[in-house]
């Protein structure tokens, strides 16, 4: 855990300092955006997987 007064060890949640504010805002709004853009890929990955092997029927080049 970070103590007042220091600096992150790193990115990770349980190293940043959550009480201060630019940190908060920073690191909430970058994981916030890293969650969507997971999220959308996991999407397209699974749309994929479905549209190859599970989707009877269609045309197929």
């Amino acid at each position: 855990m970070v103590q007042h007064g220091e600096s992150i060890h790193s990115a990770l949640p349980w190293d940043i300092p959550w009480w201060m504010p630019d940190h908060f805002v920073f690191f909430g709004v970058l994981y916030l955006a890293l969650f969507f853009i997971g999220t959308g890929v996991g999407i397209v990955v699974l749309k994929s997987v479905w549209e190859t092997y599970c989707k009877k029927g269609g045309a197929h080049h």
